[in-house]
């Protein structure tokens, strides 16, 4: 049996979701709950749970803090937040789950489905350091890769290249990263900083750009001397983002 803890400042949330999880969830026991910072970490250390459902905004501040004042995370986590756009970036940005206020069953179970499948919890903690990491500012990123999870600095990244369903990721180390998402994942998450997508199958880093050769739609020469063709489409865009 799963020994679980929900951690929520309001009341009818922690109802919702201990139903939920009485009603879906074969195998998971809700041993304990915590309506606040305070009391989440003291739950957490009676209890010593295998899963925690941890809420972003409390009344004695975040789930965020609740993390960095525990002496050590050993046990899975899932996140609950409301539309906190940029909790959820974060969460994203570091492949951590979390579930969307008011929360959905099917949600639910997919989450906690995910989150069993992974049994390592160095992998987890791995995870939270780069969560924490962009608790105010987006940076690093993990990476989904054959060899496993990678944890890298957005400022390490060069540009990312189109392969198929497939994104490979080129660094300033030159160090090449295939990844089994396609660009336009990675567009949606990185065009926020820094990032404009040039060309069907280029995303670059516009911090990395050495120059700009304005023929037809133009191409970059990049910093790593790669040359990136700019489809016509996009010259106009990405002018009005150099010339600012």
């Amino acid at each position: 049996m799963i020994r679980a803890i929900i951690i929520d400042d309001e009341k009818a949330g922690r109802e919702t979701l201990k139903n939920f999880i009485s009603k879906y969830c074969d195998g998971i026991n809700v041993v304990a709950e915590g309506e606040s910072v305070k009391s989440g970490i003291k739950v957490i250390l009676e209890h010593s749970p295998d899963l925690v459902f941890l809420d972003i905004q409390m009344h004695d501040g975040t789930g965020f803090d609740l993390l960095e004042m525990l002496p050590q995370i050993n046990f899975k986590l899932i996140f609950v937040t409301s539309h906190d756009q940029f909790a959820i970036r974060a969460f994203k940005y570091s492949a951590i789950d979390y579930l969307l206020k008011p929360v959905d069953p099917d949600q639910l179970l997919a989450a906690i489905k995910r989150i069993l499948d992974k049994n390592v919890i160095f992998e987890i903690q791995k995870k939270l350091d780069v969560l924490l990491s962009n608790k105010i500012e987006i940076k690093k990123i993990a990476l989904s890769t054959f060899d496993g999870i990678r944890f890298i600095k957005i400022e390490d990244i060069i540009r990312c290249e189109s392969d198929n369903n497939y994104t490979m990721f080129f660094l300033k180390n030159k160090e090449k990263i295939l990844v089994s998402k396609t660009l336009k994942d990675f567009e949606t998450m990185l065009s926020e900083l820094s990032f404009f997508r040039v060309h069907k199958s280029h995303l670059i880093n516009i911090q990395y750009i050495s120059r700009f050769v304005p023929d037809d739609g133009g191409y970059l020469i990049m910093e790593d001397n790669s040359k990136i063709e700019v489809s016509r489409r996009k010259k106009d865009g990405l002018l009005s983002i150099l010339m600012k």
